[in-house]
């Protein structure tokens, strides 16, 4: 009896500290390719739409993207090679893009380019884009329910100021590492394991 009590905390113990180290989601996110974007006025420029599926299967995205109407002009949309039909809208201060699988059995993983839009600038100031979120921008899983898993407190901007003192446009790519939880986090995730051998050791040693 008391070996069977023993093998029982054992179990639970291995499920629960095995879920703190290998049961974390990556949030799905929609984002740009430059965080910020210096340009003189009356010029274009260029920035990629990316989406990131997380740890999910995807099957379509729509995305959103809101701009200063008096300090860039949308001119134009062009399709990304992540999703196979990628359709677009421009307005006044927003841009539509959606982009889908053409097979409802695939789907997508991983991140990758939907769109990339060119803006003309009108005068100069300073400005954002952004995504608007969650009243349209979507990231839709693979599954029956068709479910919104887009994760919109960590959805990428970006900053563009016009009129800066040098010519063209000067760009900051997006970093292609996702910021990294704490230190301290970091440190105990490292030391799940161990405690998990410490635990099965003692354990072990009781039962026999």
């Amino acid at each position: 009896m008391k070996n069977l009590f023993v093998l029982l905390i054992l179990s639970y113990l291995v499920f629960f500290l095995s879920g703190l180290v290998f049961g974390q989601v990556n949030a799905a996110t929609l984002k740009f390719d430059k965080t910020a974007v210096t340009v003189n006025a009356n010029e274009t420029f260029q920035i990629a739409v990316i989406v990131d599926s997380g740890t999910e299967q995807i099957s379509s995205t729509d995305a959103y993207v809101l701009y200063d109407a008096t300090l860039l002009e949308a001119q134009s949309v062009a399709a990304g090679s992540f999703f196979p039909t990628v359709t677009n809208n421009i307005t006044s201060g927003k841009v539509y893009i959606a982009a889908f699988v053409d097979d409802p059995a695939t789907y997508k993983t991983d991140s990758g380019t939907i769109a990339t839009i060119t803006f003309k600038t009108l005068k100069n100031g300073s400005g954002n884009l952004t995504f608007d979120c969650p009243n349209g921008s979507k990231i839709v899983k693979n599954d029956l329910n068709a479910t919104n898993i887009i994760e919109c407190s960590q959805n990428g901007t970006s900053s563009v100021s016009v009129g800066g003192a040098g010519t063209g446009a000067t760009t900051y790519p997006t970093s292609s590492v996702l910021p990294q939880t704490g230190i301290f986090a970091n440190i105990a995730k490292a030391a799940i394991p161990g405690m998990i051998l410490i635990m099965l050791g003692g354990m072990l040693r009781l039962v026999l």
